[in-house]
């Protein structure tokens, strides 16, 4: 570990600072050691830096807590990158309000040559989960590493169909890498960490309060080449990942849905008033993002065996014996209650093996 780590980590746990005012700190004092040995009167002299401020800095506990975060990272085969390091995300560096240190744990450069990020509803449809597998699918000859923020509908079915294509896929994370949330995504968060990572600005033991969740957005949009929303309501995380990938210059894409739909209006919405370029398919991202297919390599990767508990396989058996099967009907076979199939279809989902249709219908994947 870099003897000054100590003081990065520092830097970004003191009180009302913020990234931009920290930026600053460091470039007024020549450096982030630097930061924490100036004078008062000095720093005083820097701009937007108060009495309040300069008495965080002198508190001893913010280095205190930064050195149990080293431990941490340590013990956990955690990456800290700094916002000047040469491994962290070259294209989130040129955001002016970029983290100043991020936490990575996972195997694959956060600086591949082509970044897509997918985002989307919680609530996806049948509809918008297969326009999301396709555009996976199509982008896996074409070296794109896909982010997402690893929840629930579009995010987790792009991690996994991702995964299921050999495509590096990284999660950003709105809270510690000590926890994950939710945490029904355990699973497929694993596999990510084999081929992609899970990526946060939070240091452990923190939270997935909601306000984390914009801060969280900021990198997935400043990573990217493009931002892809398949399906979103009028608000939420990812018309945000949208308004701010414009603001720093990304490509813009939306998906359309059908007229009158809840989550058809996010994405109409950036549509219609020039944020985003409609496509339909991965072939239309591709084409406007001008990107020629990439010579493969001839090694296929071969898909994680999923081993299952005798319900999950008693359920899993139900569905594969069946053209599409409610999860009424399921209970009724197994003899489960019927909040227990649904956990453990939607297990099954995740790991790709069934896929859900209108009506709380399943079928084989």
């Amino acid at each position: 570990m870099p003897s000054d780590l100590i003081y990065k980590i520092g830097i970004t746990l003191i009180p009302n600072i913020g990234v931009v005012n920290g930026k600053l700190l460091i470039a007024h004092c020549g450096g982030v050691e630097a930061v924490f040995k100036e004078t008062e009167k000095a720093l005083s002299k820097i701009p937007n830096i108060g009495s309040v401020i300069i008495k965080n800095i002198k508190n001893q506990k913010v280095l205190q807590r930064a050195e149990e975060e080293i431990e941490y990272i340590e013990k956990n085969n955690i990456k800290a990158l700094f916002y000047k390091d040469k491994d962290y995300p070259s294209r989130l560096s040129n955001c002016h309000d970029s983290p100043i240190m991020l936490y990575y744990k996972g195997n694959v450069p956060l600086n591949n040559r082509r970044v897509v990020s997918i985002v989307g509803t919680r609530h996806a449809s049948s509809y918008g989960k297969e326009i999301c597998e396709e555009i996976c699918t199509h982008l896996k000859n074409y070296d794109v590493l896909v982010l997402s923020g690893l929840a629930y509908g579009i995010d987790s079915c792009a991690h996994r169909v991702s995964l299921e294509n050999g495509i590096s896929t990284v999660g950003v994370l709105g809270h510690g890498l000590d926890t994950l949330y939710p945490s029904q995504n355990r699973k497929i968060a694993e596999r990510m960490i084999e081929n992609g990572g899970l990526l946060s600005e939070f240091i452990s033991k923190t939270k997935p309060d909601r306000e984390n969740f914009p801060k969280r957005n900021r990198i997935v949009a400043g990573m990217s080449d493009a931002i892809v929303v398949v399906e979103s309501g009028r608000k939420g995380g990812a018309i945000i990942t949208a308004e701010l990938g414009n603001s720093y210059n990304r490509d813009v894409f939306a998906v359309p849905g059908r007229v009158g739909d809840e989550y058809s209006v996010g994405c109409h919405y950036l549509i219609r008033t020039n944020r985003a370029a409609l496509i339909e398919n991965g072939s239309n991202l591709t084409y406007f993002m001008g990107w020629e297919k990439v010579e493969s390599e001839g090694v296929t990767q071969q898909k994680l065996f999923v081993e299952l508990s005798d319900d999950e396989q008693l359920i899993y058996d139900c569905v594969c014996n069946n053209k599409e099967i409610s999860i009424d009907k399921i209970s009724i076979i197994t003899a489960m209650k019927p909040s227990i199939v649904a956990s453990v279809l939607l297990k099954l989902e995740f790991e790709g093996m069934v896929k859900a249709l209108p009506g709380k219908l399943f079928r084989k994947s």
